[in-house]
């Protein structure tokens, strides 16, 4: 290489010329176009020097020793090469190169493979403007992680010298996309954990074969499997594994029933103080329908302990008669687990059967006050109207075929309910744990 270094007039001057791909103070980059004209030509019989002048290299600036240093090197590459060999590969170069002469059949082989390349390479180009577009079409909405992975994905498939241009057009940055692939061992750890932790997620989920929400997973894990996770991440596992428990749709009836703003017709004593933290004190009831078999339909009444959640009495039917009220009232005054308080009252809406002579004698019998809702508001009497709710999203009444087997299923519920359900508003406890609680605190 000549040891003249060039100024910058003479850069500037020589960077203007078609067949000069760069210049820097030492060294000039040649077009392969050139380099083709150049073999011709010399092949014809023309020296370097006439063959530069002619292409607009000014000798006197270059000089003639990086003249014909160029002339010989080109002329061993052609040798050794054809014109593939003129081709400027010195970034696809590797390994040490071969010290003897190539056999022509060892130099066909060499074009041939490089002409492979170079096709490979063409057809690359074509196709990358299909692969820009699904990867900014893949690449909205996107979380950066997701985001990585494309880029990623589209690096293995032979793009791996244009990363720093699909991080710019899927907008994040290659410092992060190489972080990205450095904190892999720490994504495989999490991952790891995650499954594990979803595991026992989906064991809780599954718990005593009713399905729960992320909140009685929390309860479930605490207390039955001594394991704490925060709702943070057992909600961010749910979504992950797509854990979906049950919604029950909004009633429009009971949003109409909320506007209604009628007066009282009996006094409420409850005054949706349910929480009164007196266990037997305030009682709720209510009657729902549980339709079952083909076309039949059965009927449930309960009581229902404000202050515990705790259903204290129950029963089915398959007839919507005013025994279905007395006979939960009768179950409720033989049950020895609950001592009642002794201003014990029941709370309920205005139908028929609650405004009954015969119930409200028979709640008088047993010494038993009474409170109604106001008409059309449900929300008065709302944990009983929420525990129905609960029951018709766990119990598929609709697929017993008898009365039996409906009353066995509620009955398995409710035992499951009172002893085994954590409530959020229980300060995570069962119905059963929470009225012994109170209980000892009293």
């Amino acid at each position: 290489m000549s040891k003249k270094r060039f100024t910058e007039e003479e850069r500037e001057q020589m960077s203007k010329n078609r067949y000069v791909v760069r210049v820097s103070d030492k060294a000039i980059t040649y077009a392969d176009e050139f380099k083709q004209l150049f073999i011709d030509q010399y092949m014809t019989g023309k020296t370097p020097r006439e063959i530069f002048e002619a292409h607009g290299f000014n000798v006197s600036v270059m000089g003639m020793k990086r003249i014909e240093q160029s002339a010989d090197r080109w002329k061993k590459a052609y040798e050794q090469g054809g014109i593939v060999g003129l081709s400027d590969s010195r970034k696809e170069a590797t390994g040490r190169p071969l010290q003897r002469e190539l056999s022509p059949d060892e130099v066909i082989a060499k074009q041939e493979a490089r002409i492979r390349l170079l096709e490979s390479q063409v057809d690359l180009l074509k196709k990358l403007d299909t692969k820009e577009r699904l990867l900014v079409a893949k690449g909205m909405n996107l979380s950066k992680t997701k985001l990585f992975e494309l880029i990623k994905n589209a690096v293995d498939q032979g793009l791996g010298r244009m990363t720093g241009y699909i991080c710019k057009l899927l907008n994040v940055s290659r410092s992060g996309y190489y972080s990205y692939l450095g904190s892999a061992d720490t994504r495989l750890e999490r991952t790891r954990s995650d499954a594990k932790a979803g595991d026992y997620i989906k064991k809780a989920f599954h718990r005593r074969g009713y399905k729960k929400g992320s909140r009685s997973i929390k309860m479930v894990l605490e207390n039955e499997f001594g394991i704490l996770y925060n709702l943070k991440k057992i909600r961010r596992l749910m979504k992950k594994f797509n854990i979906v428990c049950p919604h029950r749709k909004p009633n429009p009836y009971k949003r109409m029933a909320k506007a209604t703003k009628e007066h009282r017709t009996l006094p409420n004593r409850l005054q949706r103080d349910f929480k009164k933290g007196i266990p037997g004190l305030g009682l709720l009831t209510d009657i729902t329908y549980l339709p079952h078999g083909r076309s039949e339909i059965a009927y449930l009444s309960t009581l229902l302990d404000a202050s515990t959640g705790e259903i204290l009495s129950y029963n089915v039917s398959n007839r919507l008669t005013l025994d279905i009220a007395t006979d939960t009232i009768d179950a409720l005054m033989k049950q020895k687990r609950v001592k009642l308080h002794k201003d014990v009252f029941i709370h309920s809406d205005q139908g028929s059967h609650y405004t009954s002579p015969t119930y409200q004698a028979l709640l008088k019998k047993y010494g038993i006050g009474q409170s109604m809702s106001r008409r059309g508001n449900c929300w008065d009497n709302a944990p009983q109207e929420s525990f129905f709710g609960h029951l018709k999203d766990h119990v598929d009444h609709r697929s017993c075929r008898s009365l039996q087997e409906l009353q066995f299923e509620i009955d398995r519920y409710i035992r499951y309910y009172n002893h085994h359900r954590y409530q959020w508003g229980l300060k995570k406890m069962t119905p059963v744990q929470y009225r012994n609680h109170l209980l000892l605190v009293s």
